[in-house]
């Protein structure tokens, strides 16, 4: 039984190490043991390919800017584990994951005795901690992300006033599929009979899946393209940049029209919680030895259209490429960034995410397109933040961008912002 929390730690990481388990027959049987707490608290429930995170932390902001107390699980964390647990943004905290680790502990035994396959996994037991900590701390609505697809994730034993899919790439498709209709049946698992969906602007034929899904659960279906057109001009407003994340708050402000008027989601409520909604890493502006720097967690093929979008419009804002720091997990993510990377950058920097899945830099070198003629350079994290107020990077005038896999932005955030602590990267991955 883990006493301190480098224990729970080690204790976690073995669950880890044991990998990814789908099916959600071994939560079910974990929740009934610990009466049900995923009952307890009104949900919201998200999956999408992209942008799930940040539409949960816009309806977070929103239901806060009402008066009400928010849960919000999210993975994975950036550095710290306690960051995929929060109530009204508070994080979990390490005596809080001792506690929670320790009372679950003996029950994932009992609850797998005789049939080992039956216990919990790393993100089931955090799951359950999530469950746990929204009902005790009396939460008024939980806003609770999918880990990996829907149908079969651990999350997907809750039933909520909303499901939400943002939307729809080509990600996992070693796990949820090759096509994007079978990639959307996933993310369709998370709805249940008779409660509303909304659905982001998806590929046509995802909409579809989905829409059926639906249809055959009597799920009524709110659609951001239907409501608010393809005109991105008339869409929402919100803290963050680009017009995928104002897609986003579209898809934020039908989930809080679908609420009646108990909640007191007003226009305005809604408005001022688009305005305050905090969310790291997503085309993030700072300044780093008085150096302008952007941190942005575009980290698969979907999200190299919005970081497409993104740089053309840095580039025209100043003139100039930026120098862009870079590490990804696996080709099918690499290659359609360094593409993207490869049209505007001045320089690239390669690193190494602190992930067994990370790409070497031989096959992120192999992916930069040929035509790039500017700088590639091997670096680490450490080389390239080597304290809070140093970019070893680039020029003075020079804007810096992290962009890729988001632990390579955890790594970064817990160097530049040591307050964070201190990062906690083997439980990231999942």
């Amino acid at each position: 039984m883990p006493t301190d929390y480098a224990a729970t730690q080690d204790y976690l990481f073995s669950l880890k190490a044991k990998g990814v388990k789908f099916g959600i027959d071994r939560m079910r049987l974990l929740t009934a043991s610990i009466g049900h707490p995923e009952r307890a608290t009104p949900a919201i429930h998200l999956a999408g390919t992209n942008g799930k995170g940040s539409v949960a932390a816009m309806l977070e902001a929103i239901f806060s800017s009402a008066g009400w107390r928010t849960g919000l699980y999210t993975s994975p964390h950036l550095v710290k584990l306690g960051e995929r647990v929060q109530v009204a943004r508070h994080l979990l905290t390490e005596d809080e994951i001792v506690a929670y680790t320790r009372e679950l502990l003996p029950i994932a035994e009992s609850v797998s005795h005789g049939s080992p396959d039956d216990h919990p996994s790393f993100f089931e037991f955090m799951t359950a901690m999530a469950f746990l900590q929204f009902a005790r701390k009396r939460c008024d609505i939980a806003i609770i992300e999918t880990g990996l697809g829907g149908r079969l994730d651990a999350t997907n034993v809750v039933t909520p006033e909303v499901a939400v899919i943002t939307s729809i790439g080509l990600d996992h498709c070693d796990m949820l599929g090759d096509t994007l209709e079978q990639i959307a049946a996933e993310k369709a698992g998370i709805i249940k009979p008779g409660k509303p969906v909304v659905i982001g602007r998806l590929p046509p034929e995802a909409e579809v899946v989905i829409r059926g899904v639906a249809a055959g659960q009597g799920a009524p279906v709110h659609s951001v393209r239907e409501v608010f057109g393809e005109d991105t001009a008339g869409y929402p407003t919100t803290v963050f940049e680009g017009d995928h994340q104002r897609w986003n708050a579209a898809t934020a402000v039908l989930v809080a029209r679908c609420f009646d008027a108990h909640w007191r989601l007003t226009d305005d409520v809604v408005a001022r919680g688009l305005r305050d909604a905090r969310w790291p890493g997503r085309w993030q502006r700072t300044m780093i030895g008085g150096r302008p720097l952007i941190l942005d967690a575009s980290h698969n093929p979907e999200g190299a259209g919005t970081l497409d979008a993104q740089l053309r419009r840095l580039v025209t804002d100043t003139g100039r490429g930026p120098v862009v720091v870079t590490g990804v997990l696996g080709a099918a993510r690499a290659r359609p960034l360094l593409e993207t990377i490869s049209r505007y950058a001045a320089e690239i920097h390669l690193v190494m995410p602190q992930q067994s899945r990370a790409s070497s830099f031989e096959e992120l070198e192999a992916l930069v397109p040929k035509t790039f003629a500017g700088r590639i350079a091997r670096t680490t994290v450490a080389e390239v933040f080597p304290d809070a107020n140093t970019c070893t990077v680039g020029g003075p005038t020079d804007t810096v961008v992290v962009t890729g896999s988001i632990y390579l932005l955890g790594e970064v955030m817990a160097r530049i912002e040591p307050a964070r602590g201190r990062i906690e990267s083997r439980l990231q991955d999942f």
